[in-house]
């Protein structure tokens, strides 16, 4: 839903993109481009969220002689800028092919462009591998990190924003100073970053799915800049905040699991550790 209504042509509001979705693709078009960030999800989150811990541990270890020595929040920012620009390396391909193959049978204003490869309509992309594949072979790799500027933009204040609410409001749930949190404030700190986070990158996130979505069929945007003057051209500055609902109310669940997942594994490992060496 999210990137039909920031990319796609049609769409009035949210209950009316489900719809047509669910009218014109059944059940099934809501699934459309899972299968590659479902593969690479793992991966991608364990990478953000080690270098995020290890970097408070590093900056940690230099101010204090302590890895474990609680970060302040400077240590905080400065490791979720750094996760920042380390996601966009991973995360701009994945995105990359799950917006193309969710827009390839969209419809699409023309361009001043002459050639017109495909119909819309009719898909482009067999897939996942072959989505990929197709687009190193005709763009190359600066078509595999197509929106790369866009997701920087959006992803290093968009961590920012992410880990500080939620240590912030860790530390307000838990104003005696625990040092691990209760699992249901880890869900609702989680939770509450999450939304902070989605609702305040909602604008570059409208940019990066456009300029991702572009090329399907035709290329109307030359990079970032060009995108965001003529959205703001064409369509006001509304158009910067398509798909926040939708943002937020994905952000809360989704990062509420993720904290989760993240401060138990934490916790398993550390006492296993414990328990290896007394």
């Amino acid at each position: 839903l999210q990137t039909r209504l920031q990319a796609g042509q049609g769409y009035g509001n949210t209950l009316s993109c489900v719809l047509t979705v669910y009218r014109n693709e059944s059940v099934a078009g809501f699934f459309k481009g899972m299968s590659f960030p479902l593969a690479s999800i793992a991966v991608y989150s364990s990478v953000v969220f080690g270098v995020f811990s290890n970097t408070q541990r590093l900056l940690s270890h230099f101010r204090h002689g302590d890895p474990a020595q609680a970060p302040a929040l400077a240590d905080v920012a400065l490791a979720s800028i750094v996760a920042g620009f380390i996601s966009v390396g991973i995360g701009t391909p994945v995105e990359l092919v799950k917006i193309r193959l969710q827009m390839q049978t969209q419809p699409y204003i023309e361009a001043n462009i002459k050639l017109k490869p495909t119909v819309p309509g009719f898909p482009v992309y067999r897939g996942p591998i072959h989505c990929f594949r197709t687009v190193l072979q005709k763009e190359g790799i600066a078509g595999i990190y197509r929106g790369m500027g866009a997701m920087l933009l959006r992803d290093v204040p968009g961590y920012c924003l992410y880990f500080i609410p939620y240590t912030f409001f860790c530390s307000w749930i838990n104003p005696d100073g625990c040092v691990s949190p209760s699992p249901s404030s880890i869900w609702l700190a989680g939770g509450v970053a999450g939304a902070i986070s989605w609702v305040t990158a909602t604008p570059m996130d409208v940019v990066k799915s456009r300029l991702q979505a572009d090329g399907v069929h035709l290329n109307k945007y030359k990079g970032t800049l060009d995108c965001i003057l003529q959205s703001y051209r064409n369509e006001g500055l509304k158009v910067f905040f398509r798909g926040v609902t939708v943002n937020a109310v994905r952000g809360f669940p989704t990062s509420s699991a993720m904290f989760l997942g993240y401060e138990l594994s934490l916790k398993a490992m550390k006492r296993d550790q414990n328990e290896t060496n007394p």
